[in-house]
């Protein structure tokens, strides 16, 4: 879980293709389908806070999360560049420690693929419930088994940019079901580069057993999307949308 690190100085070039104001409009798009309008909303992993800061902008009173000190240095940043005020904090999920309740918890861009173990991501799941109003909304995705075993799998990857290369190797375990990143990144430093490593785990979780877990910690109201659809997925899409009502 030490992920991230080095890496959060290049993610936002490397997802600079990412349409976050997309993303932000099904935020809101969910809201409406179930006739919610959340005051406060608490998202894990958030990252440097591309949708943090997108939903503040848009009125809400928003805290982001996440295990790495240097992408919320990032978030940070980018909120006071744009005149929001957004609390961030720096925890590892597994071990929540959120003391006021909120509207809606959100979970966006794989960050439960970095929870290997079921009983780690059920504790989760159980503090989530806990935070929640009642009637209150949990939204989270996850990078399908199909496309961690399949098209990320025992691959390679590399794009070579002008002040930014990458080597992307992986090895999907089967029989644990977890997908082993090597990331090596250059970084341009005036005429030199500098070499960053470093090492990600991703399980593959199939969308039954994520399901089974949610209704073990009492979620009735389970709703499945392909991302950014309200339609049922299919084993082929990439990215599953798990909407949850306490």
């Amino acid at each position: 879980m030490e992920a991230y690190n080095g890496f959060a100085r290049v993610y936002d070039y490397l997802m600079r293709d990412v349409n976050y104001d997309k993303w932000a409009d099904y935020i809101e798009n969910i809201f409406k389908k179930f006739n919610l309008r959340p005051n406060t909303i608490l998202e894990l992993a958030c990252g440097t806070g591309n949708i943090t800061n997108r939903l503040a902008l848009r009125g809400y009173e928003i805290t982001g999360v996440d295990i790495s000190s240097e992408m919320l240095t990032i978030a940070r940043k980018k909120a006071m560049d744009l005149g929001i005020n957004v609390a961030y904090i720096n925890q590892d999920m597994r071990e929540l420690d959120i003391h006021e309740k909120v509207d809606c918890v959100l979970c966006l861009c794989d960050g439960f693929n970095y929870i290997l173990e079921e009983r780690d991501l059920i504790s989760i799941y159980e503090k989530v419930y806990s935070i929640l109003n009642f009637g209150g909304i949990f939204i989270f995705d996850i990078s399908s088994f199909y496309k961690i075993s399949e098209i990320l799998g025992n691959n390679t990857y590399a794009e070579n940019f002008e002040d930014i290369s990458y080597i992307w190797e992986n090895y999907f375990d089967a029989e644990r079901e977890v997908c082993e990143f090597d990331l090596t990144i250059f970084m341009r430093k005036g005429q030199l580069f500098e070499r960053v490593q470093e090492f990600h785990e991703q399980r593959a979780y199939r969308t039954d057993v994520v399901i089974d877990l949610l209704k073990q910690v009492k979620f009735k109201d389970i709703n499945v999307y392909n991302a950014f659809t309200f339609e049922s997925p299919k084993f082929t899409d990439e990215r599953i949308n798990f909407v949850c009502i306490k």
